[in-house]
């Protein structure tokens, strides 16, 4: 799919509103878990902020506050992590709509960005209302969605707001289309998808569309317990684990071990996506450290995505050492899939 990219427009006297992703975990003192989701956006705010007279403003959702003001869900919580990523100074406004968006628009100077209060606090966000799409785009006059990870959603601020105003997509984005695309039409053999996690329902999709163009496709988790209890039929190209080690099936077992790592250490394209097993909980991430490590040590070209996986990379501190991180985990595996995103169509037109 061709879409317009930020580097088709001038954003000379331009008041830009970016669509980003900052829905981040944080623990108690307000430490971000997931610094990934701020680091990629920064080439694209770079570029755009190389114009001059631009005013640039964030927009993202954050948590599940439900369509009401919830301060905890406030992402005025995220600033300081906002700053250091983008090395920015960032003035944050207590709301995403109305006249103190505008004003603050006009206040900014040097190298101030603005960040919006979190878009949930409305329920025309998720209700994809026109009316709350057209408050959003108001006080800007060009769109910019660096936010492929949530746009499978036909949300007003991902499909709404690109309809009222020029858009184009950040440099993040387009990166994910062409990456995924290189992984789903052009693999370079042998082709192994590795796919795990939970909910067999929204991974089959994935698992038949890879079966076209992989060599190969391990798979574990829970979904493997629902394929097996639920008796799905697959290609010779799935495979299935050949045992577990507990009882209740919370981790692949040896035996699978040693046959995936043997078929991932022949692999030259491998997309992740999802653990092997309860892996938050000892000693259940066995296999998935195991999985892991074969793929670090293939030599292979390497997509990995999904909270989980991305928890997993992060944790391990291997993030650099992947080719590329999909910011997105439902998106990816509809991207995947081949399911059209609402996010990516709106952009089409532009």
């Amino acid at each position: 799919m061709i879409i317009k990219g930020v580097e088709e427009i001038s954003f000379e006297n331009q008041r830009v509103l970016v669509r980003v992703d900052f829905n981040v975990e944080l623990n108690n003192i307000d430490a971000v878990q997931e610094h990934f989701r701020f680091s990629i956006v920064k080439e694209t705010i770079e570029y755009i902020a190389g114009f001059s007279g631009v005013k640039i403003a964030l927009l993202t959702h954050f948590g599940r506050p439900e369509g009401k003001k919830d301060l905890q869900f406030s992402t005025e919580r995220l600033m300081r992590s906002i700053e250091n990523a983008l090395e920015r100074k960032v003035v944050f406004v207590s709301d995403c709509v109305g006249s103190s968006v505008g004003e603050s628009l006009e206040r900014l100077s040097g190298n101030e960005i603005l960040l919006l209060e979190n878009v949930r606090f409305y329920s025309g966000e998720e209700e994809n209302d026109l009316l709350f799409a057209k408050q959003l785009a108001e006080p800007f006059t060009v769109y910019v969605n660096e936010a492929f990870s949530v746009s499978h959603r036909a949300h007003a601020s991902i499909v709404g707001v690109p309809k009222l105003l020029p858009a184009a997509g950040g440099f993040c984005l387009q990166k994910e289309m062409r990456e995924l695309d290189n992984a789903r039409f052009r693999p370079e053999r042998p082709a192994v998808a590795i796919i795990g996690g939970a909910k067999i329902e929204t991974k089959l999709p994935l698992i038949r569309s890879l079966e076209e163009n992989y060599d190969c496709i391990l798979v574990g988790g829970k979904i493997a317990n629902e394929a097996l209890d639920q008796k799905i039929a697959f290609s010779s190209k799935v495979l299935l684990p050949q045992d577990f080690n507990s009882p209740q099936r919370l981790d692949i077992g040896p035996t699978t071990i040693a046959y995936y790592t043997q078929i991932i250490k022949q692999a030259k394209t491998i997309v992740w996506n999802g653990p092997m097993g309860k892996f938050e909980e000892k000693p259940y991430d066995i296999g998935t450290d195991a999985i892991l490590h074969a793929i670090l040590e293939s030599g292979a070209f390497v997509v990995i995505g999904g909270g989980e996986s991305l928890a997993v990379l992060e944790e391990a501190g291997v993030m650099a050492k992947v080719s590329f991180v999909s910011s997105g985990g439902g998106a990816m595996l509809e991207y995947l899939s081949g399911k059209q995103l609402p996010g990516i169509e709106a952009l089409q037109s532009k």
